[in-house]
């Protein structure tokens, strides 16, 4: 990309965010992400787009308990399980983001591929986010088929091609196309952010990380040259 590119005011500027639904640092650093950008004056030529990135492909389909899940990941008892969702529950609240430690664990294959099915119609971000924050707040159960054709039809999308989606395996190469491509350009979980192609943060950023990664991209706005 040339100079001239670079620094015209009005240029769109990419920002990809690799996640996983049930990753609580992907949930609260999206939102801090889009904090970031929405406090720019020039918030609307930043491009979210978000990327597949299941951390266990392999994951049961039959939700378990976090607690399951986390121990079998990571090892640990009870205990140490309930302070770290604590705690990351504390962080949450501060956001002014709802967080339920009773929450499931499963495979998120079938939230990925509906969300690549919902992108091709301009509504990704949306779908994911909606679906994301009320698995968070407790609110769904986003391994039951029906809660994501529930979710896809507010959004916009048709009931019958969602379910149609979630009978077979279409958008499984593409989420794992993301996966493959997340790696390459160095991720090693998740959230992984790379603004204009260029710039990379991995793990859930400070709004004000965030802030100056987005400056670094576009120093001409963050100068005030027009």
């Amino acid at each position: 990309m040339n100079e001239q590119d670079t620094t015209r005011p009005d240029r769109p500027v990419s920002v990809e965010m690799w996640s996983d639904l049930g990753c609580p640092w992907c949930h609260i650093g999206k939102h801090r992400l889009e904090r970031a950008i929405a406090a720019r004056p020039d918030a609307e030529r930043f491009v979210i787009r978000l990327r597949s990135f299941e951390l266990n492909p392999d994951a049961s389909r039959t939700p378990e308990t976090i607690e399951t899940a986390f121990r079998r990941s990571h090892g640990g008892d009870a205990e140490t399980v309930l302070r770290a969702e604590k705690h990351i529950q504390a962080l949450a609240l501060r956001e002014g983001l709802s967080f339920s430690v009773d929450r499931r664990n499963a495979n998120t294959g079938d939230v990925h591929r509906v969300t690549h099915h919902a992108e091709e119609a301009g509504r990704g971000r949306e779908f994911f986010s909606l679906v994301q924050d009320r698995f968070f707040a407790g609110d769904i159960d986003p391994f039951d088929p029906e809660v994501l054709v529930q979710i896809a039809v507010e959004v916009g999308l048709s009931r019958e091609r969602v379910r149609e989606v979630l009978a077979g395996d279409e958008y499984a190469e593409a989420v794992r196309a993301d996966r493959r491509e997340g790696r390459e350009l160095g991720a090693q979980g998740v959230p992984f952010v790379v603004v204009d192609g260029r710039l990379a943060a991995s793990g859930a950023q400070s709004v004000d990380a965030y802030a100056r990664m987005l400056d670094q991209a576009v120093p001409t706005v963050s100068a005030g040259v027009a």
